[in-house]
């Protein structure tokens, strides 16, 4: 009942404030005047100014794809170079070196991407000038673009006999400036009360309360005797060699809090630290895991209140119902896949109840930090792979088999359960006109939506957004599998060892970010690999979408008829979710069934 307790109050705090926040976006993206435009908006005309933007012009839609690209592409240039270079570059108090050409590749194009994969711990990796002016900064930049992109779909969907489908940075300027930036503001200076870090002096060197023993290879000593005069060291009664005794140890101060408010707000979630919010110098009380877990979906489940409200007010016939059953539909997929995890996670596994040798009530607590444990550990591990945001606060490799296949399948969905903020929406979208199509077919009427209607050219670029997701995940995973050399990249064999590797490909092809922890990705094979399907996975949608905006843009709307299909309505929501599972899990099914399922059968000792 505790636990049913913490999951209702998680849920209804997320909600709560989802709601007055989607109506905010909706009143700053469509131009209205809202609480901060009289004190932001000179700045924001500056910059036009300064950008020489004419924010009035209506960009067609492929002058609008081709800024969006563009752009990305810049941003793409521009961290590459200062990831190759940060060894020059100053605010680098660690000593920094450039990073591998493949490795930068990788990273630049995951944070281009708004996945934020991290095939490196960054507290060693990255110097400050590298984490705040190169990470923090696509943070915004990627998370605004997804925005700007389903704007630019509203738009298509809602005018009438029109070209125009709104101005990319126009739409980027205001997403970044009345929405991120302000919201990131106020929630940096309360982390930094709380006590996440925000310093650029670099690491401190503290002393340790007890001394720490460590043999010439570096493993750890745990019954060693310590004589420091003497300085040596000895396990049960013998003088151990070469061994090292560590009085110190590091601490790493990062500009940190301003990166945490970021990347969970904008579903980016690369973190400095390699434990991620796991850290206490990322997460260290009760009021910091709140706003960071209500900041992993916050935006994107605002967004669905967003999109109702904004085809509303351009006339759309039940227009905020369409919004809000959008909204069920991934509310009720969110639902359940947090029961599944916690049924899971909740109970132990065989090994771990056998022989009475661990506190099997607690459920398992293997990877979990125990201040959080099972109850907050599960909801943040779902609503991280819900949003395309990766950060976590456990460690998914050590959840059941099972347990760990709800965050693995919330990914392979195409991240559309509420998902990355802007394209978690318009993939979803790319399902609704599946669907509406497909129901079309079964009842014999020309498929409708919105009064637009739905013809060959919307379908192919709809089969693009929901195809994109499994063809990248299932052919990089397969051509990695086949590979000999993927092996040396496992921390386990078997099924858990395919399941590491399927879960890296998912989380890439998801836009996600997180990583099973159990997977050496940094080869250049997987580097370049995983790169490539982030690429695919963010901009054929992206292109698809912003083609369906300009296409239904120029069409007509027609009246409604007996035949119409409602897509406001509970059968509309319930043949959503289906054609999400069957085109998500299904496709997926033969590839969970070798990972784990078959892990999970093992466990039980049927396999």
């Amino acid at each position: 009942m505790n636990s049913v307790m913490q999951y209702v109050l998680y849920v209804g705090i997320l909600v709560a404030f989802a709601i007055p926040l989607g109506f905010y976006m909706s009143k700053v993206m469509d131009g209205e005047n809202n609480i901060v435009s009289r004190v932001l908006g000179p700045a924001e005309r500056g910059i036009y100014k300064i950008l020489h933007i004419d924010p009035n012009e209506d960009m067609g839609w492929k002058k609008y794809l081709a800024a969006a690209l563009l752009f990305n592409l810049f941003g793409f240039i521009l961290l590459l170079l200062i990831l190759l270079c940060q060894g020059w570059l100053p605010w680098n108090p660690q000593g920094a070196e450039g990073l591998s050409w493949h490795l930068a590749f990788n990273t630049a194009v995951s944070f281009v991407t708004n996945t934020n994969w991290q095939a490196y711990s960054g507290e060693v990796a990255l110097s400050n000038f590298s984490q705040a002016i190169g990470l923090t900064v696509q943070n915004f930049v990627s998370a605004a673009s997804g925005i700007a992109v389903l704007w630019c779909l509203i738009r298509g969907l809602t005018r009438i006999k029109k070209h125009g489908v709104g101005n990319f940075w126009q739409d980027l300027v205001r997403c970044t400036m009345y929405i991120l930036l302000p919201i990131c503001l106020v929630t940096t200076i309360v982390l930094t009360q709380q006590g996440v870090p925000q310093s650029l002096s670099g690491n401190r060197y503290v002393d340790l309360v007890e001394p720490i023993a460590a043999d010439a290879e570096g493993n750890y000593l745990a019954d060693a005797k310590i004589d420091l005069e003497a300085g040596t060291v000895t396990v049960d009664g013998d003088v151990v060699e070469n061994a090292q005794i560590i009085t110190q140890q590091v601490l790493p101060l990062y500009p940190q809090a301003s990166q945490v408010s970021m990347k969970q707000l904008g579903t980016n979630g690369g973190g400095v630290l390699g434990l991620n919010s796991a850290h206490p110098f990322e997460n260290p009380t009760i009021l910091t895991n709140m706003i960071e877990m209500v900041f992993l979906l916050v935006i994107a489940v605002g967004l669905c209140f967003s999109f109702g409200r904004s085809i509303a007010k351009r006339g759309i016939s039940r227009g905020m119902k369409q919004g809000i059953a959008i909204f069920l539909a991934m509310f009720v997929l969110m639902v359940a896949a947090l029961w599944i995890g916690a049924a899971q996670e909740q109970n132990a596994t065989p090994v771990l109840a056998q022989n009475g040798l661990v506190d099997t009530a607690l459920g398992n607590m293997e990877g979990k930090e125990t201040r959080f444990g099972v109850t907050t550990s599960n909801t943040w591990a779902v609503w991280t792979t819900c949003a395309s945001n990766g950060s976590v606060n456990s460690m998914h490799d050590s959840y059941t088999p099972l347990g760990g296949l709800i965050p693995m399948l919330l990914m392979m969905l195409g991240e559309v359960v509420f998902g990355g903020v802007g394209c978690g929406l318009y993939g979803m979208i790319g399902f609704v006109i599946l669907t509406v199509f497909i129901a079309g077919l079964m009842v014999g009427h020309t498929p409708e939506y919105l009064g637009k209607k739905i013809e060959p050219h919307e379908m192919r670029m709809a089969v693009l957004i929901c195809l994109a997701t499994p063809i990248a995940i299932l052919l990089g995973s397969g051509i990695a599998a086949l590979l000999p050399g993927t092996a040396g990249s496992l921390n386990n064999s078997g099924a858990h060892g395919l399941s590491e590797v399927l879960y890296a490909y998912s989380s890439a092809g998801g836009n996600n970010g997180s990583a099973f922890a159990g997977f050496n990705a940094n080869t250049p094979f997987l580097n370049v690999s995983l790169g490539l399907v982030m690429l695919f996975v963010r901009f054929i949608p992206m292109t698809a979408t912003i083609a369906i905006a300009g296409s239904m843009a120029a069409k007509k709307r027609v009246a409604e008829s007996a035949g119409t299909l409602s897509t406001s309505n509970a059968m509309f929501v319930f043949l959503l979710i289906l054609i999400v599972l069957i085109i998500g899990a299904l496709s997926f099914f033969p590839a969970l069934s070798l990972g784990p399922i078959a892990e999970f059968t093992e466990m039980l000792g049927l396999g």
